[in-house]
């Protein structure tokens, strides 16, 4: 290449890089198609970092839960397993008695009246309507099941309605559990020779077949005495806030 093309070049090239510094009109242009690019660039590398975030949480949740569940069938054929040796031991022992539990999930249809977030209409298989049963949700216990018409209506803990047979505090002193249309429960007829605390743990009795003995139900937050018992308010546990599935007791032994 002769010098004087070399030069030419030079001189266009420093004329256009001025040209682009200096001139907006032209500038402008190069500007947008390289903001464009950028921001083309940067909306695909989020949505592929997204794509990858979003891949490797399902997989480590994923594996949670299946670490979750074996722990769960573990758990389960454990309990199966003693309930069967106990069955054995009642057998040998020549006793009519023996455990059998069954328990069963559940679905909430709806709210049975608008407002009302105490009952619910439930969706039950095999619904036995002569029974009362018990709901639960995360091991806690969340209310009973009665019939309806025919039809299955959960009561929930802070319904009226809802009531079951529980011990408080650590004598296991014996009381009936209710709701009261508020954020606590009530629990009455407590003999008042039981020693009752503030703090004290409420658990059900199961003397009533509607739950297992020791499911938890809240903590004791005040104790008042009258004509020979007591009576306690308690913060329940469970928390109606999303109430879209339980555990039915279908049977205690």
């Amino acid at each position: 290449m002769s010098k004087g093309l070399l030069s030419f070049f030079s001189i266009f090239i420093a004329l256009l890089m001025g040209a682009l510094y200096y001139t907006d009109i032209i500038q402008s242009p190069f500007i947008s198609v390289l903001n464009s690019i950028k921001s083309n660039y940067r909306t695909a590398t989020e949505f592929i970092q997204s794509k990858i975030d979003r891949h490797l949480f399902q997989a480590r949740h994923i594996a949670q839960l299946e670490d979750r569940l074996q722990q769960y069938e573990n758990n389960h054929l454990v309990m199966r397993q003693l309930s069967s040796e106990i069955n054995d031991l009642f057998a040998l022992s020549h006793s009519t008695l023996k455990t059998d539990p069954n328990v069963e999930l559940v679905r909430t249809i709806s709210y049975q009246k608008f407002g009302d977030l105490n009952r619910v209409w439930l969706e039950i298989n095999d619904y036995n309507s002569s029974r009362v049963y018990g709901l639960t949700h995360n091991e806690l216990v969340a209310g009973i099941v009665i019939s309806q018409n025919g039809r299955p209506l959960g009561l929930l803990n802070s319904d009226t309605k809802s009531s079951y047979a529980v011990y408080v505090g650590k004598e296991s002193a014996p009381g009936i559990v209710h709701g009261n249309n508020s954020n606590h429960l009530i629990v009455k007829f407590i003999p008042a020779w039981f020693s009752i605390e503030d703090g004290d743990e409420v658990v059900t009795s199961g003397l009533d077949e509607i739950f297992f003995k020791g499911l938890k139900v809240g903590t004791v937050i005040s104790v008042t005495k009258s004509q020979g018992y007591q009576t306690a308010v308690v913060e329940p546990f469970y928390k109606a806030n999303n109430p879209n599935y339980f555990y039915m007791i279908k049977k205690v032994r």
